[in-house]
């Protein structure tokens, strides 16, 4: 199923890609929006994780380079890899960013990347860092990955595509690639409505995707660490965090990514919050704490 999905978010964001092209610049636009999807759809596949990763300054946690994190960090990482019976280890990413968050990347169980930013380690306890692990690989378990990497390649590109739309509008006035009066109206209104709806669509997109996942990788994280309590946990410290704590480089485009979107704010930013609400997320696990003590021997 996440194959189909992925083929169809592609087949979607490719078509707005070549939409907007025309739009702005008639023909010319439409031929570099062709040229653009396609190697946006080839790079999205094959390398949107190493751009994810890029993107954030990740590196790669060794017993080398990081001692303490990787002695720390690797069990936890092993036992619940065991569990779940994932085919191989993923590779471990440490981000420098004081907020504490946590992604995972990748094409599939085998090509798995998990990383972590240095403030949930320095926020978390073991246990809490175990039901993030948890959740993290459960989004590695459902194959979730290769979506959500692909969604937040193509929105940042569809995003600058709105960008540049914006400058040729305020710069170009109108059409500057076809010559002709179609092209000219075109540009002018291809402009307004890839500045509208472009960034508006990439956001609408990585949320449609984005909230059931997050649901099921709660689900897992509860499941295979035997409680949801160090979830549970782990949310109300990460909710509380990201109201004081920004992340320096975060996108709007891979928010998505995340176990918890890294942007702060009310109003609109949460109409478009790429999120189920914390609040809700531990409704949900405390329900299930409440099921598994039900269905215990009296």
């Amino acid at each position: 199923m996440n194959t189909v999905k992925t083929a169809l978010l592609l087949g979607l964001l490719s078509g707005l890609l070549l939409f907007g092209g025309e739009m702005i610049a008639g023909r010319t636009g439409l031929q570099w929006g062709l040229m653009i999807a396609i190697a946006m759809n080839f790079f999205s596949y094959f390398f949107s994780d190493k751009i994810a990763l890029a993107m954030y300054r990740a590196q790669p946690m060794t017993p080398e380079e990081n001692p303490e994190v990787y002695a720390r960090v690797y069990p936890l990482v092993q036992s619940l890899v065991q569990r779940m019976g994932l085919p191989v280890m993923p590779k471990l990413w440490l981000i420098p960013e004081e907020q504490p968050n946590a992604f995972a990347t990748g094409r599939n169980p085998r090509k798995a990347s998990v990383a972590f930013t240095v403030g949930i380690l320095n926020t978390m306890t073991d246990r809490e860092l175990e039901g993030v692990v948890a959740h993290e690989l459960g989004h590695v378990l459902h194959r979730d990955i290769l979506i959500s990497s692909v969604a937040a390649t193509l929105a940042a590109a569809i995003t600058f595509l709105g960008r540049m739309a914006m400058w040729g509008a305020m710069f170009g006035g109108g059409g500057y690639g076809g010559g002709r009066d179609r092209d000219n109206r075109g540009g002018a209104l291809g402009a307004l409505l890839m500045i509208i709806l472009a960034p508006m669509a990439a956001m609408l997109i990585q949320m449609a995707i984005s909230r059931s996942r997050e649901f099921s990788a709660d689900e897992a994280s509860a499941k295979y660490t035997g409680s949801p309590d160090g979830l549970i946990s782990a949310l109300g410290k990460l909710d509380r965090a990201v109201q004081r704590i920004p992340m320096e480089q975060a996108t709007p485009a891979t928010a998505h990514m995340f176990i918890l979107n890294p942007f702060r704010g009310g109003g609109l930013m949460k109409l478009f919050s790429t999120h189920p609400s914390t609040e809700e997320r531990i409704a949900r696990l405390e329900a299930m704490q409440g099921d598994a003590l039900r269905r215990m021997p009296r």
